[in-house]
């Protein structure tokens, strides 16, 4: 670490997404309305769910701990992001970049938890709704959701401090728009091997094991589904479980794609193309495709949005 701070001041540079003035408008605008719709979406969600006496399920609990999670995930990323757009001074210190790494880390590891216990939890509900109460009591949900927050915050831990003790003394502009490890690890001059196998383990076990739970999921239910003999039914609740499985695909898609390939195929404009849709896509789409779907929340939205109406209808 001493060799960067004498040779490049203590400071990263991040490249971003573009150096074409025009495009670098286009990009500020569209992730400013994107970035402005989740902050909307995740807090209405959170909100609702907090005034709403009817929304007190597991299923609710985690998914407000998911709005919060989209949040704070993308409050590390996009704001750092539209600033060095426009900016001339790209630059982020070396704690501000260990800082929002680590954060980004323990952030997307909480959600590929969450994901998968939401998915467990309509599991559950849906098939085995006779003991559902029994296995998905408030305790149990409450326990599982500290030990996630702080499991991932944990681990998170391990990797800033071996990625930030890594002497960099290639460069200091990262080519990327966000401080991440795969682009930090090719500013280094020592061999990142024993970081990248750190990576691959704890991505091994808590991303492909979160999928997987969320997959096999997701499987039993649609099985369920279509058993059911209401074909009105089945076709909504398997076109609910398929919206929900195409977000989850494609928010542990794009991790398995940044963290999980061989080395040997790094590509900083596919990685940065892919990261846009976990770090700022996935944290939009999550409260239309969990809530606006959902006919609870939209009933709990209108008598938020119009109580007298509904006292009236319910008079």
């Amino acid at each position: 670490m001493e060799y960067m701070n004498h040779t490049f001041g203590n400071r990263f540079i991040l490249i971003g997404l573009s150096t074409n003035p025009y495009l670098q408008t286009v990009y500020f605008v569209v992730f400013l309305l994107m970035y402005m719709v989740t902050i909307l979406g995740n807090v209405l969600i959170i909100v609702i769910v907090r005034i709403d006496s009817q929304l007190q399920s597991p299923m609710y609990f985690f998914l407000t701990n998911l709005s919060f999670i989209d949040l704070c995930f993308s409050s590390t990323i996009v704001p750092r992001l539209l600033i060095n757009t426009l900016s001339k001074d790209k630059s982020i210190s070396f704690l501000g970049c260990a800082a929002q790494m680590y954060f980004h880390l323990a952030l997307g590891g909480t959600e590929c938890i969450i994901l998968s216990i939401m998915a467990y939890d309509r599991y559950v509900a849906i098939c085995n709704p006779l003991r559902y109460t029994t296995i998905m009591n408030k305790r149990i949900c409450v326990h599982v959701a500290v030990g996630a927050w702080f499991a991932n915050f944990l681990n998170s831990i391990s990797h800033a401090f071996f990625t930030f003790h890594l002497p960099y003394c290639r460069s200091n502009h990262v080519d990327h728009y966000f401080c991440e490890m795969p682009p930090l690890f090719r500013l280094s001059c020592r061999d990142t091997l024993m970081n990248e196998i750190a990576v691959y383990v704890s991505g091994g076990l808590v991303g492909l094991c979160a999928f997987l739970l969320t997959l096999m999921s997701y499987v039993q239910i649609i099985s369920t589904v279509m058993k059911i003999r209401s074909t009105k039914g089945s076709r909504k609740a398997f076109s609910t479980c398929s919206s929900h499985l195409v977000v989850v695909c494609l928010y542990f898609g794009a991790i398995v794609f940044v963290y999980m390939r061989p080395r040997n195929s790094y590509s900083p404009e596919k990685d940065r193309a892919v990261s846009i849709l976990y770090t700022v896509v996935t944290p939009m789409v999550n409260p239309m495709i969990y809530s606006i779907r959902n006919n609870e929340v939209k009933g709990s939205l209108r008598r938020m949005l119009m109580p007298k109406a509904h006292n009236q209808t319910s008079s």
